[in-house]
């Protein structure tokens, strides 16, 4: 069971969207799951084995449990039957939330990624389905910005996040060590984050925040409740 289930399309994908706020909320007391469509592999410095052990120490950081579909990466789609492997996984957390990548993406499997987390929340809730365990129907889908496009995104919501949980996110994102410190590529990327962390933070007058996009119209109880 898990209140909250941060969708990625490889290991490491939610860490750089939202690491923060998932660390923030565990410390509140909600509990939280991150599902990984794919193993992330093949990559230059990584092998299946390294990456699942990558994975797991990155979710002891964040103090989440971790889930993997095995999806096929580099070629993942919005099929019926990966519809149908996500909505069990959601049938058995039954969270009230879902939040998935952002849909507009260099990366084709971000893409398939963000129609993956609204198919399957509809899927989750089909009677007659076939599909294992109860109907379910997570309440909101939201979504994370992890993208590989240089794109002005303007967010519907940030959520505000402290210096603990900051640290936190950079101690899981250092667990990538073959994506991260291995591949030169990729150098810089962890500060790049942080400092991305700290520019949405800055909008709203925190350590830093993280920048959230709703599918759907959301309604709050009054004005005062924004303050």
């Amino acid at each position: 069971m898990a209140e909250v289930v941060c969708i990625g399309a490889h290991p490491d994908d939610v860490e750089i969207g939202m690491g923060a706020t998932v660390a923030q909320m565990v410390r509140e007391g909600v509990s939280v799951a991150i599902v990984d469509l794919t193993d992330g592999e093949p990559t230059p410095f990584g092998t299946p084995e390294r990456r699942a052990t990558e994975a797991a120490e990155a979710a002891q950081a964040l103090g989440v449990e971790r889930v993997t579909l095995g999806l096929p990466n580099r070629s993942l789609s919005d099929t019926l039957e990966a519809r149908r492997a996500l909505a069990e996984v959601l049938r058995a957390l039954k969270p009230r939330i879902v939040v998935g990548p952002y849909p507009r993406d260099a990366h084709p499997d971000h893409v398939a990624a963000s129609a993956l987390a609204i198919a399957g929340r509809f899927y989750a809730k089909l009677s007659k389905s076939g599909l294992a365990g109860e109907p379910h129907y997570p309440a909101r889908v939201y979504q994370f910005a992890a993208v590989h496009s240089a794109l002005a995104l303007t967010p519907s919501f940030v959520v505000p996040v402290d210096e603990e949980a900051i640290a936190a996110k950079r101690a899981a994102l250092l667990a990538y060590r073959s994506q991260f410190v291995d591949n030169p590529a990729n150098a810089g990327l962890i500060e790049r984050v942080e400092l991305q962390t700290r520019y949405w933070g800055s909008l709203v007058g925190a350590p830093g925040g993280e920048p959230f996009f709703a599918t759907e119209t959301l309604a709050v109880p009054s004005l005062t409740s924004l303050l």
